[in-house]
């Protein structure tokens, strides 16, 4: 079983959206997918409510018992779990990074975001995990922008996933139904 933990300490940067369509990708690719939701505010379980039963399916979790939810997923056959995490919440995050297999750190390429993303990577570095930022939210034509977030996070020490998702209405119109981008427009930029 493959475990992503989709980590950032800063709200509003796309943990969420990236977690429910990270999972939809493996479940269309023909994984049994489980999105394990942390976050009190429990988006992407509603999410999972407005997608009428279909995969992925989403449990919601508290962080402390996040080992025995995913036991619990394992035996019913999981190949890929996306944890999504809360922001502000170091319990959560350190719980999700100590499972998973693979972080996720999503963030917007404007400094305030890039700042905030420090205390992931000295977690993720502590746990001896590998990493991704994904640079999430960006204007398709802030080429110059990407550019500066990519050596901002290289001074950090983390790797930065080799896609960039750029602010597309499409991300916000399909999961409000339930869906994910490449379900609602598959020739769609999103």
């Amino acid at each position: 079983m493959t475990t992503l933990a989709i980590v950032s300490q800063k709200g509003g940067s796309g943990k969420t959206t990236l977690a429910v369509h990270v999972a939809a990708a493996a479940a269309a690719a023909g994984k049994v997918a489980v999105i394990i939701d942390t976050d009190p505010q429990a988006t992407a379980a509603a999410w999972g409510d407005w997608r009428g039963g279909a995969e992925p399916e989403v449990i919601t979790s508290p962080p402390t018992r996040l080992a025995k939810t995913l036991e619990g997923v394992r035996e019913l056959g999981a190949e890929v779990v996306v944890i999504d995490t809360p922001p502000h919440a170091d319990a959560a995050a350190r719980e999700a990074v100590k499972a998973a297999d693979l972080v996720l750190i999503p963030t917007r390429p404007r400094a305030f975001d890039l700042h905030a993303i420090q205390a992931t990577a000295d977690l993720v570095r502590y746990a001896g995990k590998p990493a991704f930022v994904v640079l999430n939210a960006g204007s398709a034509r802030g080429v110059q922008l990407l550019a500066e977030a990519r050596e901002l996070v290289g001074e950090l020490g983390l790797a930065v996933c080799p896609v960039a998702l750029s602010d597309r209405a499409a991300f916000a119109h399909a999961t409000a139904a339930g869906k994910v981008a490449g379900e609602t427009d598959p020739q769609g930029k999103a």
